[in-house]
């Protein structure tokens, strides 16, 4: 096993505190320092979490010679200032999705950690969970023959804490396709090893968003291999199931309750021969992304997923806002 990095935390945040001061710990690891905006939030964050010391100060945590990398969970407006300071800094970093609110400066995102030679990824958890993997491994495998159509079930509630800026912050990147299709984008890619290529989309807004926000979205999208994949999404459906379908000409593939941050799910395989449950292995998602990375730091791999496939993943985000909003299929920006 690698060795457990020192880690600092660019913004005092929920998931900071729900998942990722957890994953890094249970990896072997030290969470160093916090970075808050607000110094008395800081402290208090530091406090709770046995944090050593907290800052207001970007250029104190980059350039603190007790860090190896940081992770990135600021509202998305400021993920590319922040993630350009820790590259310079030589910090490897792992950001929070989506990682900027247009391609340009995700791009310049992932060019500037390569520049400076630090591993950089993207904390997409959904490519941790032992569903996808498996529903992967049996696509690769010709277990379904060709793959022809998707679902993705992916609306839920959202809950009071964590809603603030989401539905309210046009500026920071609010609104459903931005905080949940991305990883529907992600989390589709993954499964079937293929690329977007265009997507056509409806919105609803105004159930819980305000200032235009969008809570709801439906939406296809085509794949450049042929598949079609149909998505829902949403922060309003208090009482949904997440589940994700591929359907190919010889078999399909039902996953079920695993659109979520918990290690659960199930998998099951429908094809001539009858129905049969995929053996699973659950893992704390966000403890193997923490330990994938700091594999990587290593030299030992790469991270689950890539500043690349953050990249990929916001193309098609940024692609269904636009779908929506024109009432156009819209083709998705390839990758420079």
């Amino acid at each position: 096993m690698s060795r457990g990095l020192r880690w600092g935390l660019i913004g005092a945040s929920t998931i900071a505190s729900e998942h990722m001061i957890g994953a890094m710990r249970a990896n072997g690891g030290e969470v160093v320092a916090v970075l808050s905006s607000d110094k008395a939030r800081g402290e208090a964050y530091a406090g709770k979490h046995n944090i050593g010391r907290a800052t207001t100060a970007l250029a104190d945590l980059v350039e603190s010679s007790d860090i190896d990398a940081v992770y990135i969970s600021t509202t998305n407006e400021l993920h590319r200032e922040q993630l350009m300071a820790a590259a310079a800094a030589g910090r490897h970093v792992l950001c929070e999705k989506p990682l900027a609110l247009n391609l340009a400066d995700a791009r310049a995102m992932v060019a500037a950690a390569s520049a400076n030679g630090v591993v950089m990824a993207t904390n997409h958890h959904l490519r941790n969970a032992a569903t996808h993997r498996a529903m992967r491994a049996a696509i690769a495998s010709g277990r379904i023959g060709r793959p022809l159509f998707a679902r993705v079930f992916h609306a839920v509630y959202l809950p009071p804490h964590l809603q603030g800026w989401r539905i309210t912050a046009p500026g920071a990147g609010g609104g459903v396709i931005l905080d949940i299709t991305v990883h529907d984008a992600d989390t589709l890619r993954f499964v079937l090893g293929d690329e977007p290529v265009s997507v056509c989309a409806m919105t609803m807004k105004g159930v819980m968003g305000v200032a235009g926000l969008e809570d709801g979205v439906m939406g296809v999208v085509r794949f450049q291999g042929g598949v079609l994949a149909q998505f829902h999404d949403a922060f309003t459906t208090r009482y949904a199931t997440t589940g994700f379908e591929v359907h190919g000409e010889e078999g399909s593939l039902i996953g079920t309750d695993c659109m979520t941050q918990q290690a659960k799910g199930e998998v099951v395989l429908r094809n001539a021969s009858g129905v049969a449950a995929l053996p699973l292995t659950h893992e704390n998602l966000y403890q193997r992304s923490v330990r994938l990375f700091q594999d990587a730091v290593a030299g030992e791999g790469t991270p689950a997923a890539t500043g690349t496939d953050g990249v990929r993943s916001l193309a098609m985000a940024l692609a269904t806002v636009e779908a929506a909003r024109s009432g156009h299929e819209v083709a998705i920006a390839p990758e420079a």
